[in-house]
């Protein structure tokens, strides 16, 4: 069967971007053949797929809407249906393990929107939407910017930014997919500034990897299935100790085997390598590479783990390479242009 990438971008004046909608693209061999450009879709700028990948979802960031689309055989989408998140600037989204219910992280207004699912891939109006709590009481939120579920299903993790006026932590809600709801359960605090952005598991579920954007840093934390609670172990710098400018982290993603972690930073324009410790999880310095483009805001690998993806938002190209047996990172020799890119997520079904 083909593979698929959606491409998710972002197209507004206000965000200087010059991309037009959701572009999909089929992949085979390394050659990149664009499908279609589905056009009007409004920053449509993080996308995720439903387990039996013939439905896609994506958020419309700076906005306050999530929307559904059908994936047809031949890997083209049609519109199904868009409805408000009740938040402002959705930056994140995931489906719950029965796929019943969408999670959306607004980053703005600092809320988690639950919101749930129809049969027909449609969404419906939103359940809940939990705050993150800030400093100050009501009114004062953390910035959640990443709502990731770990391998078991049941815990939803959810990293905040704090910003000004919150606090950088990541929170743990247990969750009720029957009845779609979500209970704070547990709080791990961050270093002051760091900010944390995103998280990944390792396969056992045991290892979570952080990545702090604002310190430029990825915090390994063990993660008790049963309790629900993350216990910090490890924190590295992700950019280069001789590299004395700002540093941006943006983005982060594991190995399928869990043997290397991959993380991106803007400013420098680079993706680091770790090797990780299979029995402690401990990361170890192995590479920095430079995107050879703007802003990589956006990293993954490949279903496989044959190649590492970097979307290079500012240059409006997505960098292809191809990860090597010991984790290093090599260039494929394939660009694919495409204007401001911020997501991709692939179809292998």
């Amino acid at each position: 069967m083909s593979v698929y990438a959606y491409i998710g971008c972002r197209t507004t004046k206000e965000r200087n971007a010059r991309g037009k909608g959701i572009s999909v693209y089929s992949v085979e061999k390394g050659r990149w053949e664009l499908l279609q450009l589905l056009e009007g879709e409004v920053n449509p700028s993080y996308l995720c797929l439903n387990e039996a990948q013939n439905r896609l979802y994506a958020i419309h960031g700076d906005f306050c809407q999530v929307s559904s689309y059908e994936i047809h055989e031949d890997g083209t989408i049609s519109s199904i249906n868009t409805v408000d998140t009740h938040g402002t600037n959705p930056v994140h989204l995931t489906l719950d393990p029965t796929g019943k219910w969408l999670f959306v992280a607004n980053l703005q207004t600092g809320g988690v929107s639950v919101i749930p699912v129809n049969e027909d891939g449609s969404l419906g109006h939103i359940k809940e939407l939990k705050f993150i709590s800030g400093n100050g009481g009501p009114g004062y939120i953390s910035h959640p910017h990443q709502v990731k579920l770990d391998g078991s299903g049941r815990w939803l993790l959810v990293p905040s930014q704090g910003r000004l006026q919150g606090i950088g932590k990541i929170t743990v809600f247990e969750v009720d997919s029957k009845e779609g709801d979500l209970r704070e359960h547990f709080v791990a605090k961050a270093r002051t500034g760091a900010e944390p952005r995103h998280c990944v598991f390792h396969p056992n579920n045991r290892f979570c990897y952080v990545l702090n954007e604002k310190d430029s840093t990825a915090a390994l934390y063990y993660f008790d299935e049963e309790k629900g609670t993350l216990e910090g172990k490890q924190i590295l710098m992700t950019i280069p100790e001789d590299y004395t400018g700002d540093g941006w982290a943006s983005a982060i993603d594991i190995d399928p085997a869990g043997r290397f972690l991959y993380v991106s930073n803007r400013k420098h324009d680079s993706v680091t390598v770790f090797t990780l410790d299979q029995e402690n999880g401990r990361m170890s310095w192995l590479q920095n590479i430079a995107t050879e483009g703007v802003q990589p805001r956006f990293i993954t690998v490949s279903p496989d783990g044959s190649q590492l993806l970097a979307a290079n938002e500012l240059s409006d190209t997505i960098r292809v390479f191809d990860v090597e047996e010991d984790g290093h990172l090599a260039y494929s020799g394939v660009t694919v242009a495409t204007e401001s890119p911020v997501c991709a997520v692939f179809k292998t079904k």
